[in-house]
């Protein structure tokens, strides 16, 4: 039977839930357990695919095509478990499901409540996982215990855990210990307030995970068994992290949450945990040889999360060279404002990332245009391809006027246009080419250096693609299609040919990154830029050094009082 983790939230949002169950599902799984992974959103909408990034945050993309809530790109950083369309729900889906089964007459004419029919559609949902392949489901509920959103969703799996018995469900909660510095005190009321709610809904927690950031004290953690009615040992102490999100694991372990657990499910506690890769993978972290300074040039720049797995694989492509990514965020609007030189003249590496709409898109065709003429390492994503190719049309192929009918659909020279099959469409929500597709590459690229075989698999999230009418003019004006969907002979990756790294693709490689194997071509981009930052800091130091000989020769020379 599969045992299934619940992970509740309460105090306030953006505690990060999603980050407990993934770093509770690496523990499990370092204990050779096989996990699986839901998260279940209280908002109405369908899924994410159509909601505001400065609201939402990061759609992320699963293999088969869904589009997701970006703590679904935490579960597959930390964890090996099959993310597919069957790991995201949010209530739109719920209900939709439950109206269409309404529709064709499957309740028989009943009348359609929310207990039992919505709830049992939830519990129908957390099912979908479970199997002989599966030892343990963690399930993410998304939302703040006492909002009326999540109320169908604690209601559900209540009576999950009724139905399962105790020995086959763990309530985990993760809280708040607020610190109040004008007394210098810890409070636990606000905790204590959120169990009640749980509580009274019917939910005793198992397990107490309290965010903090102070060391917690013997007397709040009895404070809080007390009144929580929760175990000490199962008072859970999530302090603030020091250096990275992936220490998280590491803390939980030392205070023995994944053994805690395990003996409540009844599987086995004798075998010992395989940390060692990613203990190692941490030292990478805190030891950086090198650095490099990147510049992500976006639309959502002033939202952390709007790019979180950029981020992230920006991260794992410096562990893997051993180096510190300090990131430079920079507004395509400022870039379109003052001019890339301001911003850009003293990074190593210019990334433009993804998006939608016109806002911003002329400062991100200026970025990929100063890392062109520069031979600044540039990396193009989704858009940022599109950025490219448009500037490379512009400024070396002597296409006037170039650019995306996405944007100006009257342009005279539509280098990226729609794609065939979305011609028509008139419906927004997940009628993008969406999930893994896959890409041949060419030998003697930087792709193909990269990459190291001749096939891969990327996800895509996009409705517009390199204009084939244009792919031979832009070749011969020196263009290198490295990448291609050979079944509709799609371009995936161009590549400028003569500069130290100039790579565009129209998938989203940071979906399939990880702090333990980092995408190559993050992996080769960091690298790159790291080699310019070697190579600038030794112009620097020659240049200085040529002007100290001058000035010693001119003090030889008594041209130079020594005062000065």
């Amino acid at each position: 039977m599969t045992k299934h983790i619940f992970i509740t939230g309460g105090v306030v949002s953006s505690l990060g839930k999603g980050l407990t169950s993934a770093a509770l599902g690496m523990l499990m799984e370092s204990r050779g357990l096989n996990v699986a992974m839901q998260k279940y959103d209280p908002y109405i909408n369908v899924d994410p695919g159509t909601m505001n990034p400065f609201q939402h945050g990061e759609v992320f993309v699963t293999e088969d095509g869904a589009e997701t809530d970006l703590d679904l790109g935490h579960y597959e950083r930390f964890t090996h478990a099959n993310i597919t369309t069957s790991s995201n729900f949010t209530t739109g889906q719920i209900y939709l499901s439950v109206i269409e089964k309404e529709r064709r007459g499957d309740f028989l004419g009943g009348t359609i409540q929310v207990v039992p029919h919505i709830t049992n559609e939830i519990q129908h949902c957390i099912r979908k996982l479970d199997g002989p392949d599966v030892d343990v489901t963690i399930c993410e509920i998304g939302g703040t215990v006492g909002d009326i959103e999540s109320l169908p969703y604690l209601e559900a799996i209540r009576q999950f855990g009724l139905d399962e018995g105790p020995e086959n469900v763990v309530f985990a909660h993760l809280t708040l210990l607020p610190f109040l510095r004008a007394s210098g005190e810890v409070k636990t009321k606000p905790t204590q307030h959120s169990v009640g709610k749980l509580r009274e809904i019917g939910i005793q927690p198992d397990v107490l995970i309290c965010r903090t950031e102070l060391d917690m004290t013997a007397e709040i953690r009895d404070k809080l068994s007390l009144f929580c009615n929760v175990p000490k040992r199962a008072v859970i102490e999530e302090k603030d992290v020091d250096f990275s999100i992936y220490e998280l694991p590491l803390t939980l372990h030392r205070q023995g949450l994944d053994t805690l657990i395990l003996k409540r499910l009844g599987l086995p506690v004798d075998v010992e945990p395989e940390l060692e890769a990613w203990s190692r993978m941490l030292e990478h972290i805190r030891h950086p040889s090198r650095s490099a300074e990147i510049a992500v040039v976006g639309k959502y720049i002033d939202l952390q999360d709007a790019y979180k797995s950029l981020y992230e694989a920006l991260d794992h492509g410096g562990i893997e060279n051993d180096a510190r990514v300090v990131l430079h965020k920079v507004s395509a609007e400022d870039v379109e404002k003052d001019g890339p030189d301001r911003h850009l003249s003293r990074v190593d590496g210019i990334l433009v990332p993804g998006g939608f709409g016109d806002r911003g898109f002329e400062g991100k065709v200026m970025a990929a245009g100063y890392a062109r003429e520069n031979q600044v390492p540039y990396f193009g994503i989704c858009l940022g391809m599109h950025c490219a190719t448009v500037d490379f049309a512009r400024g070396v192929a002597g296409l006037k006027g170039a650019h995306s009918t996405e944007f100006d659909r009257e342009t005279s020279h539509p280098v990226i246009s729609l794609l065939a099959e979305q011609r028509g469409v008139d419906k927004l929500g997940g009628t993008m080419r969406l999930g893994a597709y896959p890409c041949s590459l060419e030998k003697d690229t930087l792709a193909w250096a990269a990459y190291g075989e001749r096939l891969v698999h990327e996800r895509h999230r996009h409705r517009f693609e390199f204009n084939n009418a244009y792919r031979k003019r832009l070749v011969q004006a020196g263009l290198k299609v490295s990448g291609k969907y050979a079944d509709k002979n799609l371009v995936e990756i161009i590549e400028v040919p003569g500069h130290p790294w100039f790579v565009a693709v129209q998938f989203h490689p940071e979906f399939q990154s990880s702090p333990v194997r980092a995408h190559p071509l993050f992996r080769e981009f960091v690298r790159a830029s790291c080699t310019y930052a070697e190579g600038r800091r030794g112009r620097k130091r020659s240049s200085r050094k040529g002007k100290e000989r001058k000035q010693t020769q001119k003090i030889k020379k008594g041209k130079t009082p020594k005062g000065k």
